[in-house]
């Protein structure tokens, strides 16, 4: 990284799915990339808008930023993407990492996906473990940290990390590990990888949902921090600790209102299912009789 690269983050709280989406930049260069893009979605009605996708990109605009790169830290199960929205404006590349094969391998025959690949070929670049790039002159590492999803990876860009759903606000704790290819053993070993990182360096998380007795919503901390006080993970708890308290905690938790139409999307890397001869798309729901 040359010594003139600075890292800018602007973020955008999406309260609907209570997701953080990011635009980053290089100060020198302004070339920059946005980070887990939110399409609007009322699953109500069916209505799909860009409302959000164009606040970042009126941003980029207004301050001069070439968008480059959408990284996708997963296949989201709360949201749907805007990466193709995002794409079409500005010709960036939609990435996210290699493992995204092993979720659409999960989840193409769950929805009868007969066109999606399983090769990742949706995507523009699959990044593996330890792969680097630049925004403009910043330095950003790719650090696999599966165990939510088997496809999550975190992007240290300069000293900040955007570690998708791999923790929360130290208050909050860690995320579930119970969806298809989730594991809790698997999570707790990748946010040890987060958690021997410098102690300043910054992380900035995907979603925030207020703990208990806070009234604002977060999304930025420490390595240091969340080390010494995330409830989950902090100092002291081992790993067999760790897992038994998330499978008991998943266990109760109940599905995202939007996993179903959120997977189908995202694992397509945020494309719609392919029209019927009607011209109209349409999202599966599969139904489990009980027996």
């Amino acid at each position: 990284m040359s010594a003139a690269a600075k890292l800018e983050i602007q973020a955008f709280f999406d309260e609907p799915t209570n997701t953080v989406s990011y635009l980053v930049w290089d100060a020198a260069t302004m070339e920059g990339a946005v980070i887990d893009p939110v399409l609007d979605f009322d699953h109500r009605s069916g209505d799909a808008s860009v409302e959000s996708a164009d606040a970042m990109l009126a941003e980029a605009a207004r301050r001069g930023i070439k968008i480059g790169q959408v990284l996708e830290t997963h296949v989201h199960a709360d949201h749907l993407s805007g990466a193709p929205y995002i794409k079409l404006k500005t010709g960036a590349k939609v990435c996210i990492g290699e493992h995204v094969r092993d979720v659409q391998k999960i989840f193409r025959p769950v929805f009868n996906a007969t066109d999606v690949s399983g090769d990742g070929s949706e995507f523009d670049h699959l990044f593996k473990d330890g792969e680097q790039f630049r925004i403009g002159t910043v330095d950003a590492d790719v650090i696999s940290t599966p165990g939510h999803t088997p496809a999550c990876v975190s992007y240290k860009i300069g000293d900040a990390v955007f570690i998708g759903d791999t923790m929360f606000m130290p208050d909050y704790g860690t995320a579930r590990a119970d969806f298809p290819g989730g594991d809790a053993r698997t999570l707790y070993r990748s946010i040890q990888r987060i958690l021997a990182l410098p102690p300043e360096t910054r992380l900035f998380m995907c979603h925030d949902y207020k703990a208990p007795g806070r009234d604002d919503y977060a999304w930025e901390t420490t390595v240091g921090e969340a080390k010494a006080r995330n409830v989950h993970v902090h100092q002291g708890i081992t790993e067999d600790e760790f897992v038994a308290m998330r499978e008991a905690r998943d266990a109760k938790l109940s599905a995202p209102l939007l996993l179903l139409p959120s997977i189908q999307v995202n694992m397509r890397a945020g494309h719609l299912p392919p029209a019927e001869v009607n011209g109209v798309h349409y999202l599966k729901v599969p139904i489990k009789l009980a027996s």
